[in-house]
């Protein structure tokens, strides 16, 4: 992947939001979709997963696609990522020569400002700020488990079993017939191929992941439009990468293997025109399908209860 200067501060040049998106764009230009390979091998956090934190925590949005990225860069078989001060407190110290992965923390600050009457009035300003963690394999003395191997995994069968339970309980009506994968805003349904079309049942998942992100769109759930107003237009580019974000999130969170989708290559000159025109693009996208997969997992309690 393209590396990142590594730097916190959110005035250098060029700006942060420009430096992510510029390696998003050449990661792209080389043919390369970077959310498409969350894997892990055999570590015991799981084969396919999000990347961590040191607490187990998974990250979030554009973290993720940064972190992914940097491990099919650099081969790393741990997703598991440490700040400098972590990695000594826990004992550890990361070897000498050693490169970090950037990663940004956004947040608001409050400032108060005179308004047109004179009185004092609070603006919230949002920023970007960027940190550097380590992939634990950088990194030397941390507890054994940091870098234990997977025990036997549970059989394929169980996990597809599990998946099909998650986008039950989400209530999106999905039916099946046909050649086409597509998700129809009315009547409001995920439309699939039958399921012994797909060359094997992660792939039938893949989509079905990717089709219910669209699902989550709708007006009444979280109105997602990006001013789109016919097939291909450049709203309609920008929601495809936010199903393809969310169909990669959920199949981590799901451990179930990603295959970029051949019909949906021709999106990448869409999405390379759009990350050059505006440089939180890419920063947008990862929110919304955050948001999206955060909205799928949410209904998951809904079903239980």
């Amino acid at each position: 992947m393209t590396r990142l200067h590594e730097t916190s501060r959110p005035d250098s040049k060029p700006d942060l939001y420009t430096r992510v998106t510029n390696a998003i764009v050449a990661e792209l230009e080389a043919g390369v979709r970077p959310w498409t390979k969350p894997w892990s091998a055999e570590h015991l956090a799981g084969r396919i997963s999000r990347p961590l934190r040191s607490t187990g925590e998974p990250y979030s949005g554009i973290n993720v696609i940064l972190l992914w990225a940097e491990s099919v860069a650099r081969g790393y078989t741990a997703p598991i990522w440490i700040t400098f001060r972590q990695a000594l407190a826990l004992g550890g110290h990361v070897r000498k020569g050693e490169h970090g992965a950037t990663v940004v923390y956004t947040n608001r600050i409050t400032r108060t400002e005179s308004g047109d009457n004179g009185q004092d009035v609070e603006r919230q300003i949002p920023f970007l700020k960027a940190y550097t963690v380590f992939n634990v394999g950088q990194v030397d003395g941390l507890p054994p488990h940091f870098y234990a191997l997977a025990e036997p995994k549970l059989d394929g069968a169980q996990r597809i079993d599990h998946a099909e339970a998650f986008f039950t309980a989400t209530g999106a009506d999905i039916r099946h017939g046909g050649a086409q994968a597509y998700y129809a805003s009315q009547p409001d349904h995920v439309q699939m191929p039958p399921f012994e079309c797909f060359e094997d049942p992660e792939a039938y998942y893949a989509v079905l992941a990717h089709e219910c992100t669209h699902w989550t769109r709708h007006p009444a759930r979280l109105d997602r439009g990006f001013g789109r107003k016919r097939w291909g237009d450049d709203g309609y580019a920008r929601e495809e990468l936010v199903a393809e974000l969310g169909a990669a999130f959920l199949c981590a969170d799901l451990r179930l293997e990603l295959t970029p989708r051949p019909d949906h290559a021709s999106y990448i000159a869409s999405w390379l025109d759009a990350l050059k025109g505006d440089r939180r693009f890419i920063f947008t996208a990862a929110a919304h399908a955050q948001r999206a997969v955060d909205f799928l997992h949410q209904r998951q309690a809904l079903a239980v209860a």
